[in-house]
């Protein structure tokens, strides 16, 4: 359970790390459109945006599980 939730909570932090640290920059800017009674249209921003790079590995680990040996009752005990 303990595994669980620090791989839960390192994955999220990861993904809040990755979406936070992009680029974003600014390439043109945007204009409303005029408010005379010929209106022209207006323009919106163009952004260029690049994501961080990032790289996922895997490793192998071995995990100790404790041996737990349980007894059924037998079929005479249900009666």
């Amino acid at each position: 359970m303990k595994l669980n939730s620090l791989f839960a909570i390192t994955a999220a932090t990861s993904l809040i790390v990755g979406f936070t640290a992009c680029d974003v920059d600014k390439t043109q800017e945007g204009e409303l459109p005029s408010v005379d009674v010929d209106v022209e249209g207006g323009q919106l921003p163009k952004y260029d945006v690049d994501g961080p790079d990032i790289t996922v590995d895997t490793k192998k680990v071995e995990v100790p599980v404790p041996d737990i040996d349980v007894e059924l009752p037998k079929d005479d005990d249900n009666e």
